[in-house]
Order: C-alpha cells, then sequence, then structure tokens
C-alpha cells in the first residue's frame, strides 16, 4: 500500500513538473480587433503579424486573433487590454475621447497624405518620447495610420461646403468631428463596423473614411458618390499589448515580441491601408460611382477657412490644458518631410 502511494506521489509530481515544463514554454496571447475577417486588414496585417511571432518563436507563441470585436467591442478594445480581459489590441486612439490628445496630432488636417507617411509620423513622435505620457497604462508595439479620410455618401453630392450643411456624417474621432462641425455638418460618432447598418436604416447620410472602409465595412453597396479633399485627415491606431502580460514573458520571448514592434511593422501597417485604398479606388470607378477630387485639397480657398479653423482649435484646445501641442504638431510637421509618403 505504502509502495502505491508513493508510486502515485512521483506520477503526480512528475505530471507537475511536465505541466510546469510546458506552461514556461508555451505563450498563448489573444488580439482581438475591429477589422472584419474577410478584409485585407484582418488578412495582410493582423493575422500577418501574429502569424511572423508564431514562426519566429518557433510555435513558443500562439496568437489566437479574434477580428470584428467579437472578443470586444470595438470602443472598448484598449480598455479591455490594459484591464487584462484580452492580451492584445489593434484599435483606435480615438475612439477614446480625450485620452490620446497629443498623439491624434497626427489626425489633424495637413499632417499626412498617406497611410505610410502618417505611420512613419506617428511612430517617430512615440519612439522620441513625446507620447509616452498618453501611454503608461499599455505596452505599445507599432502605431500606424491609414491613408486620406474622405467623404462617402448616399443621395446626394458634395462638392462644395455648403453641401455639408445639415447632413449626418459618421466620424471616427473628435477631431474628425470637429472639422465636421466647422463645415456645417452633424457629426455622429460611431466605430466604422457600425456605419453599413446605420447607413442602410437612414441614421446617417454618409460616413467619413479612407477609401478602404468602403471595401472592408460593405460601404461600396451604399454610397453613391465620393468626395476627397487631400489631406484633411488620416486616422491613428495603435496594436498594444498587456504590460503585465508582456513582463511575464521568458527574455526569449520578449525579444521575439520586439523584433515584431517598432518601425518596420508601423510602416507595414500604413502600406497595407495604401494598397487597400487603391482596391477601393478602382471597385468605385469599376462600379462608375460619383468621384469629386477638390482642387487644392485643404488648400483650396473654399475649405480651407473651416479646416484652418477646426486644426486651430484643437491645438489651442490642447493648449489650455497645458499640454505641448504646438510643439508636437511642429516636429510631426518636420517629420513629414522626412517620411516618405
Amino acid at each position: 500500500m505504502l509502495n502505491a502511494i508513493k508510486k502515485a506521489s512521483v506520477i503526480t509530481l512528475m505530471a507537475g513538473v511536465a505541466a510546469a515544463s510546458v506552461q514556461a514554454q508555451e505563450v498563448t496571447l489573444r488580439m482581438g480587433h475591429l477589422w472584419p475577417a474577410v478584409s485585407g486588414n484582418h488578412i495582410q496585417l493582423m493575422q500577418a503579424w501574429a502569424d511572423k511571432v508564431e514562426a519566429d518563436s518557433n510555435g513558443r507563441i500562439a496568437v489566437q486573433v479574434y477580428p470584428g470585436g467579437t472578443l470586444v467591442p470595438p470602443t472598448e478594445q484598449y480598455e479591455a487590454v490594459a484591464n487584462r480581459i484580452m492580451d492584445i489590441t489593434a484599435t483606435v486612439q480615438g475612439y477614446n475621447a480625450n485620452r490620446f490628445p497629443l498623439t491624434q496630432i497626427v489626425e489633424l488636417p495637413g499632417v499626412s497624405d498617406s497611410g505610410k507617411q502618417g505611420a512613419c509620423i506617428l511612430q517617430n513622435l512615440y519612439d522620441e518620447g513625446h507620447l509616452d505620457a498618453e501611454y503608461t497604462d499599455t505596452h505599445p508595439l507599432f502605431m500606424f495610420t491609414h491613408g486620406p479620410g474622405m467623404f462617402h455618401v448616399k443621395g446626394t453630392e458634395i462638392r462644395e461646403p455648403s453641401d455639408l450643411r445639415g447632413l449626418r456624417i459618421r466620424r471616427p474621432t473628435t477631431v474628425v468631428g470637429n472639422i465636421l462641425e466647422q463645415l456645417g455638418a452633424q457629426p455622429v460618432g460611431m466605430p466604422a463596423p457600425e456605419s453599413y447598418t446605420a447607413m442602410q436604416r437612414g441614421v446617417i447620410d454618409g460616413v467619413a473614411l479612407p477609401w478602404e472602409g468602403t471595401i472592408a465595412f460593405r460601404l461600396a453597396e451604399l454610397v453613391e458618390s465620393h468626395t476627397s479633399i487631400g489631406g484633411m485627415y488620416t486616422l491613428a491606431f495603435i496594436v498594444t499589448m498587456n504590460s503585465q502580460v508582456y513582463n511575464s514573458l521568458s527574455a526569449e520571448n520578449k525579444a521575439v515580441i520586439d523584433a515584431n514592434s517598432g518601425m518596420e511593422w508601423a510602416v507595414t501597417g500604413g502600406e497595407v491601408f495604401d494598397g487597400l485604398d487603391e482596391a477601393g479606388l478602382r471597385d468605385a470607378q469599376e462600379n462608375g460611382r460619383t468621384i469629386i477630387d477638390i482642387e487644392g485639397g485643404v488648400e483650396n480657398p473654399a475649405w480651407k477657412p473651416a479646416i484652418d479653423a477646426a486644426r486651430e482649435q484643437y491645438l489651442n484646445d490642447l493648449s489650455n490644458r497645458n499640454l505641448p501641442s504646438r510643439q508636437v504638431y511642429e516636429r510631426a510637421l518636420e517629420l513629414r518631410n522626412s517620411c516618405e509618403v
């Protein structure tokens, strides 16, 4: 009987050691993001990043990707990572109003002309320490932007500012909302995945999104005309990780995450969006929808006063909160000149 007990104890001990060994060698990270599973954003960027991490770790790190807000709604994803409800997210900083005001300077008119350029500007601002105070609750991996935001509407055309008066336009963030208000539109805040249903039901007349969004969120099925005002805005995104989870990784696994962080993946994110913008534009052209390009973009005399006013209002609001908005904005413009479009 005693030998049987000893034998059972040894087996239990060995099983425990084996389990501990497996736990020490294997890590599963849960990542949530807002794009649909069939979208290029998911396939070419988020799943590609997950696959690269798994490959670089020789399978020690598994990344389970939950697209389309299936794990946590898009507006709650950053908070979910901060509170360890999930391990990693790719989300829009502006979905958390007033939480990342300096980061969102990259969204202002005239800062960026492409996803690649915006990503370079934003990641440099973070790497240089200008945004440190905004990210004390998670461990950022990389940041990027989409390409030029524009208007996509149903039932009308936008050719001059007066055409926007009274239109209910989905806005992604308060920065874009301020621009819309200055132009006389009625901004309606909602995550991009909700835009299709809102437009289908007549809750909104149009959306502010890049070309990419017309495909990713199926809006090409509904919109009838597109208006581009070059340089109007770009949107900031972050891929970030729970700090405790990151700190709990072995040195070897941390090195894998670190190697898949920073500028290279930031620029990749911007380039993915630029490629998807090209596909969205081609779709509109091939299907005969109206495409309106405002000559001169944000410098067009008819549009410039309202757009400039929106930019100044945002920078002044931050300055009144004792935030270094002017310094960050000026640095963003300097980086614009050194970052490729």
